[in-house]
């Protein structure tokens, strides 16, 4: 029973912590754009990459 009274504060805590880190991630715009990145592998560059080429 005296492990309750340790595990529900540390679940409070976590909760805490999980509600500023998603306030944080709303507030810094994490979530503006969520299509533009998923579908930005999808396409190749125009260009081709010279790197790693003999000349």
């Amino acid at each position: 029973m005296a492990i309750i009274y340790v595990l529900i504060p540390i679940a409070i805590l976590f909760i805490c912590v999980a509600i500023g880190v998603f306030v944080w991630a709303v507030k810094s715009n994490q979530f503006d754009d969520l299509e533009r990145h998923g579908t930005s592998v999808l396409f190749d560059d125009d260009e081709p990459d010279d790197k790693g080429q003999a000349k």
